[in-house]
């Protein structure tokens, strides 16, 4: 029995103490990263938000496509403006049980009346504003898109960045405890606890990188680049708390310049000249005639002269034609088109109306949130982050000294990434709310025009 228990306390000691080998810490052999942060951040020569912007309006081939559109569009309106062909048409008669015969040539001209020619060019008008507007409003979504995954990426590299210098100062007090731990002046257990503290944090370095990565080949692929292209960033997540205009003034601006609104405006003049052209196609038309008859008898005419001889004449006739065709509207006055245009144009004023409520919206939400998250982003750093990192040190030392143990330390150093973590989210939210205000009013910045 007592020798039972010998054994049981002395594994115990053991297990506490890590004097096995099986209890020697493994520890991770992580490649060199000095140079890991810079391959995605450049202060001197990387890209900016501002470039990525022109770059991805300048490659995006879906916006490319759309600008195609409205280049045809152009020429549709081209195309409109044209009047219309005149006809030709070209006949003859010939007698069957004789010998006369006739030939006639005819053309005509439509004369478009009731203002459709006018109408027919105001759709392809309005037809023409819509395209431009669409591409104007992809741009401006595509400008956001941009902005946002740019602060996405940057927030990312940030993240890697300070977990990097996490991994070095956890790296350095591995080596400080295991030779503590050679010299017999700390227990082998402490060792074994930053070693997995430091593995941790490795595994923390990876995900960061991972979502660095995949951050920026969703950047690439918005600036319409190969996911191997080469490219670096330059900026910082800080934003001023930028003295906004009222947030009245701010609806009033978005209302006139936020292009989906103009489309719906658009699209609501393009129902009115659909409808003003059924009407004017239910009206009279008329087409001008103009033509040449030829008429030949197949017998030869005689009359007496002044003498009373019998002499023969020109058995050929020329007769020069004229005329109005008349297209009628009897029956078919375009009725249906009428008031199929007629509910099209309500329908349309019924989502500008809509997309009004929306605009409005979204601004008095991007002020909300602009607001809040700067707030949010200034009591991150002057009283979470500074204090975090003063506590951290205190326990360090406090460590060091004897008056605290290892577990309190690596608590303390975990609050302390937790709170940075939180800043760098903090100022990604600032950053995004910024995006999203500038997005919400159109505002020349978003694009950069």
């Amino acid at each position: 029995m007592f020798r039972r228990k010998l054994t049981i306390i002395s594994f115990l000691i053991a297990a506490s103490l890590g004097v096995t080998a099986e209890a020697r810490p493994q520890v991770v052999i992580d490649p060199p990263r000095s140079a890991s942060v810079q391959k995605y951040l450049d202060p001197m020569a990387g890209m900016t938000a501002d470039e990525a912007v022109r770059r991805a309006l300048d490659g995006n081939q879906e916006l490319a496509a759309m600008r195609k559109e409205v280049e045809a569009g152009e020429q549709l309106l081209r195309q409109a403006g044209l009047r219309a062909n005149p006809s030709l048409e070209v006949g003859g008669e010939r007698q069957i049980s004789g010998m006369d015969k006739s030939y006639m040539v005819q053309g005509g001209i439509p004369l478009e009346l009731g203002g459709r020619r006018a109408a027919r060019k105001r759709i392809a008008e309005s037809e023409l504003e819509i395209r431009r507007l669409a591409a104007a409003e992809r741009e401006r979504l595509l400008a956001g898109e941009v902005r946002t995954k740019f602060g996405e990426a940057l927030a990312a590299i940030l993240k890697l960045r300070f977990t990097e210098e996490m991994l070095e100062a956890a790296q350095r007090d591995f080596d400080l405890v295991a030779a503590q731990v050679e010299e017999g002046r700390r227990a082998p257990l402490e060792r074994n606890i930053e070693a997995v503290e430091l593995n941790r944090i490795r595994a923390m370095r990876e995900d960061a990188e991972a979502a660095a990565e995949i951050a920026l080949l969703d950047l690439r692929n918005l600036m319409g680049l190969a996911p191997d292209a080469a490219m670096r960033l330059r900026g910082t997540l800080d934003v001023a708390p930028d003295a906004l205009p009222p947030q009245a003034d701010a609806v009033s601006a978005a209302l006139i310049r936020r292009t989906d609104l103009a489309g719906a405006r658009a699209v609501e003049q393009l129902a009115a000249a659909r409808g003003a052209q059924a009407r004017s196609e239910g009206r009279v038309d008329a087409d001008l005639m103009l033509g040449y008859q030829r008429m030949e008898a197949g017998f030869p005419f005689r009359a007496f002269d002044d003498a009373g001889m019998l002499m023969p004449i020109e058995n050929r006739m020329n007769f020069f034609t004229f005329g109005v065709r008349l297209n009628l509207p009897v029956f078919d006055r375009k009725q249906g088109m009428v008031a199929a245009a007629k509910l099209e144009e309500e329908a349309a004023g019924k989502r500008r109306e809509f997309g009004e409520l929306v605009v409005r919206r979204e601004v008095a939400a991007a002020y909300v949130k602009f607001n809040r998250s700067v707030r949010a982003e200034q009591i991150y750093r002057v009283g979470v982050r500074d204090q975090a990192a003063q506590n951290l040190e205190v326990v360090r030392q406090m460590y060091e000294l004897g008056s605290r143990n290892l577990l309190d330390y690596i608590g303390e150093l975990r609050r302390y990434i937790e709170a940075e973590s939180g800043y760098i989210d903090a100022q990604r939210e600032a950053y995004m709310a910024r995006i999203e205000l500038l997005r919400a009013t159109n505002s020349e910045e978003l694009t950069g025009k």
